[in-house]
């Protein structure tokens, strides 16, 4: 029973793929955020990428570095590694990119 438990579990580890890394890099994982993004800032530009289905980068720059990740507040989307994910997040892109005019992934030219 072990070495089938065991089996299973190095089928699913070998299996698994990495998660993609966040591409919104304005608001650093560690050290200081930007002084023009403090709490309750305002800043305005386009959808340039959409995670999964409540979160998504605005670009207020040129760049990743210069995208800031908005997570939607009191919202529920299933994630993005489950079976409604996929459809979750082309409903957000729908909504932020494709009425922007702007391709998924692609920064503002």
């Amino acid at each position: 029973m072990r070495i089938v438990i065991g089996l299973a579990l190095l089928a699913a580890l070998a299996t698994a793929t990495a998660a993609k890394a966040d591409p919104c890099k304005a608001i650093p994982d560690r050290g200081p955020m930007p002084s023009y993004l403090h709490r309750g800032a305002h800043f305005s530009g386009p959808v340039v990428y959409v995670g999964d289905g409540d979160s998504l980068c605005v670009a207020v720059g040129q760049g990743p570095a210069n995208w800031v990740e908005i997570r939607l507040k009191d919202f529920y989307a299933p994630e993005l590694h489950s079976p409604t994910g996929p459809a979750a997040k082309a409903a957000l892109e729908r909504l932020a990119i494709v009425n922007a005019g702007i391709k998924t992934g692609q920064a503002p030219v």
